[in-house]
């Protein structure tokens, strides 16, 4: 559909207005506090995406995937029976059996994602995107981040862009493709809003807004665009069936909370599940953690209290 992509236009200046209040916002306290950073812990994707990665960190991971958030601490909370766990674990293809054959052995059902298409920069021609796929879904990954070749973007071939990710989707098969933009090449607001809608035209579970590996990462400028993109989506088709993932620079429980408030706001309480909602992080249960010790004991943690962060 070119003709919803030829008429976009984004008001920078009243986004970034909006955004700027975004910051402003005032956080949860107390209880409430608690019970947002537990729904926080469901929606993270839990990342390890280093070049030093091998199967014992894979791992770790995995148990703390399992164990979020220390277990007398979720007793206090009243909260030890409610089966919290990170919404999945994401790795790199190579790890993907590792994660796997970890949390099997653990008794759990969470999810893998595996990073691939040539992941972060998309230079690679799509044949070995393809294959990458492919193998990453043989493995036993349940969950694909594909990264788009930003070139497609910033020379208006949108032909081009829907085609390749298209050919991801097929390529995916039965696993869930997030469809990451890496925003911060994109070069404005109106391609990353163009670059939402087509991913989703070409059947894009969710949309991501990073790599990670950029330097400019997840923005509430871009959160609202892609937001606003997948709203319109939902008018235009009455599918109710992409999900968003603001991912990289997402480190505090602040930032968490306020992710998951915009999402509220924006695209309503619907949204807030682990299957229409992630967040993507590797530092983030850290902090939020942390957070939930204070909230419990009235006391700030020490290094060897939360060991397996």
């Amino acid at each position: 559909e070119l003709g919803w992509i030829s008429k976009v236009h984004v008001n920078r200046p009243a986004v970034v207005r909006h955004a700027e209040q975004i910051k402003k916002w005032r956080t949860v306290k107390g209880n409430w506090q608690a019970a947002w950073l537990l729904k926080a812990v469901t929606c993270i994707d839990l990342t390890t995406l280093s070049g030093d990665d091998t199967p014992s960190n894979v791992h770790r991971l995995c148990f703390k995937a399992k164990h979020p958030i220390r277990e007398d601490l979720l007793k206090a909370l009243d909260m030890h029976d409610k089966g919290i766990t990170v919404g999945a674990v994401c790795v790199y293809p190579a790890r993907v059996t590792d994660a796997v054959n970890a949390l099997k052995a653990a008794g759990c059902n969470i999810p893998v994602a595996s990073v691939a298409a040539g992941f972060p920069s998309g230079q690679t021609p799509l044949e070995t995107k393809l294959a990458e796929i492919k193998l990453a879904v043989e493995y036993g990954a349940r969950e694909i981040d594909i990264v788009i070749s930003r070139s497609l973007v910033l020379t208006g071939q949108w032909e081009g862009l829907y085609e390749e990710i298209r050919q991801c989707r097929e390529a995916c098969g039965e696993a869930h493709m997030k469809t990451i933009l890496a925003t911060g090449e994109l070069g404005s607001l109106a391609n990353v809003y163009k670059a939402s809608m087509i991913a989703m035209m070409a059947g894009s579970d969710f949309i991501k807004t990073s790599t990670g590996k950029e330097v400019e990462n997840a923005t509430y400028p871009v959160g609202v665009v892609m937001m606003r993109a997948i709203k319109e989506f939902y008018w235009c088709t009455g599918n109710k069936v992409v999900g968003f993932k603001p991912a990289g620079g997402i480190r505090t429980a602040k930032d968490a909370i306020t992710w998951l408030m915009l999402v509220k706001e924006e695209l309503g309480v619907e949204w807030l599940t682990p299957e229409l909602f992630r967040l993507g992080a590797s530092s983030l249960l850290e902090d939020i953690e942390k957070q939930i010790f204070y909230h419990v004991t009235g006391s700030y943690a020490l290094q060897h209290d939360l060991a397996m962060a």
